[in-house]
């Protein structure tokens, strides 16, 4: 059987030509009127995905 790639991950997820994954924070959709504006504006930023779980990143990417 064929592998696909996992449509959630290919939604949410970015690999960049380094071999990192781009990825959102969580947290920011709705009940924001009582965080900091700092907290906001550092939410809104992209991390990337840590080691840890780049095996299974990795898997749901097929990379």
């Amino acid at each position: 059987m064929k592998q696909r790639t996992h449509s959630g991950a290919k939604k949410r997820l970015k690999a960049t030509s380094s071999g990192k994954v781009k990825r959102k924070q969580t947290r920011m959709r709705h009940l924001n009127s009582h965080m900091s504006s700092k907290r906001k504006r550092h939410l809104g930023d992209v991390v990337y995905v840590d080691d840890a779980n780049m095996t299974q990143i990795a898997r749901c990417l097929l990379l």
